[in-house]
């Protein structure tokens, strides 16, 4: 499928885009490094580990209504806007912690619930402004690969900085606090004067209502399967690399080929999509990753080049279901005339993406526990991790694969 050549606003593109920069920069510190931090500074695991599956588990359950208020706010621009204040004060917080025993544990959480409502509310209210953006069909994966590409990116910067800033982690994350808030101010002030499209929603409509859109229910069973194909490979990634590879210190080298070729590779999704069509692109990104992930079942010790060449070709798929389900998504909304409503779809989706985290966790961990994997245990059962690690992702993915074949022509554009 050739689609009709449309000019792209490259201005218009890339200063939406740039915001994408810091919220990925807040994403990977929230994750990675907040709990080993806390846990160091003398928060029993425990109590971490309580605090902070009540904490998700809340933030996955808000973001539909964030979504919806979102659509009442004025514009994207003030919703964006108020999202990037709280975040910055969360962040502030967060990175530097009051270093008393009795308070820290409250200051974690209060911290972290200004956190996430202003990374929701600012990544539900992006995303929904980026579906509304563009004029005709063919520009919406142009959006999103910038975007993602963009937000790949600040998964690099984050990564690397805190280490870059200072010998000591508590130094060097609050030294990157205050760049992540230089970055957050620069990226809101490139929206500013961005072009609105948000439409005031009706007064009846409601926040399950989008749910009667049989496309969406059919694009979000997609993207549900495929997420937790995704998820379970990151929630097991560090365990296969350190006891079956047995090459911890390639951890960094992995990390970087992997999602440096996700932003490398944005511009071959875009081009697959305006050439053959969203749908038939985002099916061959699936299948580029089973067949070049389902290589590492075959890994063992040693196997550290072979590794990082699946970490490339798995990288370069990522481009694929990072731009265009939310490009699909645009779609969706488009050819029902829910522009109104877009906050309200993303917010769901955005749950989706956060349960998909917390039930690969949930249930791949347990797994692999049961069936005999010990970490750090060269003796323990490590096939069943290396099983869990790569022929159960892709057999969901080949399951995702084959719904989306099924349904791909409720999904063209």
């Amino acid at each position: 499928m050739n689609s009709p050549r449309v000019t792209l606003p490259k201005v218009e593109v890339a200063r939406y885009s740039l915001f994408a920069a810091p919220l990925a920069m807040a994403a990977l510190p929230i994750y990675v490094h907040i709990p080993k931090y806390y846990a160091e500074l003398g928060l029993s695991l425990a109590s971490l580990g309580l605090l902070l599956l009540v904490l998700r588990m809340a933030d996955a359950l808000v973001d539909p209504l964030l979504g919806r208020w979102a659509d009442r706010l004025r514009t994207r621009f003030s919703s964006c806007a108020l999202a990037a204040a709280v975040l910055a004060i969360g962040m502030m917080m967060l990175l530097n912690p009051a270093f008393s025993p009795v308070a820290l544990w409250w200051w974690l959480a209060g911290s972290l619930i200004l956190v996430y409502f202003g990374f929701s509310l600012a990544t539900i209210s992006h995303s929904a402004w980026g579906a509304e953006l563009p004029v005709h069909p063919t520009l919406r994966a142009s959006y999103t690969a910038s975007r993602e590409a963009v937000g790949l990116i600040g998964v690099l910067f984050a990564a690397a900085l805190p280490a870059v800033l200072a010998k000591t982690t508590g130094e060097g994350l609050a030294k990157f606090s205050w760049i992540f808030v230089a970055v957050l101010a620069l990226s809101l002030a490139a929206l500013w004067r961005l072009r609105e499209a948000k439409l005031t929603p009706a007064a009846h409509d409601t926040l399950w209502s989008v749910l009667d859109d049989r496309r969406f229910r059919v694009l979000l069973a997609i993207f549900a399967l495929n997420g937790i194909a995704s998820a379970i490979p990151a929630t097991l990634l560090l365990f296969f690399v350190d006891d079956v590879l047995g090459a911890k210190a390639w951890e960094p080298q992995f990390l970087v080929s992997y999602f440096l070729a996700g932003a490398i590779a944005m511009p071959l999704w875009t081009w697959l999509a305006r050439r053959y069509g969203k749908v038939i692109a985002w099916a061959i990104g699936m299948l580029l990753a089973v067949v070049a992930f389902v290589w590492a079942a075959s890994f063992g010790s040693g196997d550290r080049i072979p590794f990082l060449i699946v970490c490339v070709a798995t990288g370069v798929a990522l481009g694929a279901d990072l731009s265009l389900p939310p490009a699909l998504l645009a779609d969706a909304i488009a050819k029902r005339g829910a522009q109104a409503q877009t906050g309200s779809y993303f917010g769901i989706w955005a749950f989706v993406t956060k349960a998909n985290l917390a039930l690969a966790a949930g249930v791949a961990l347990p797994a692999v526990s049961y069936l005999g994997y010990k970490v750090g245990d060269p003796n323990s059962n490590l096939a069943a991790l290396t099983m869990a690690y790569t022929v159960l992702p892709c057999t969901l993915k080949l399951c995702a694969l084959g719904l989306l074949w099924k349904y791909r022509n409720e999904l063209k554009e």
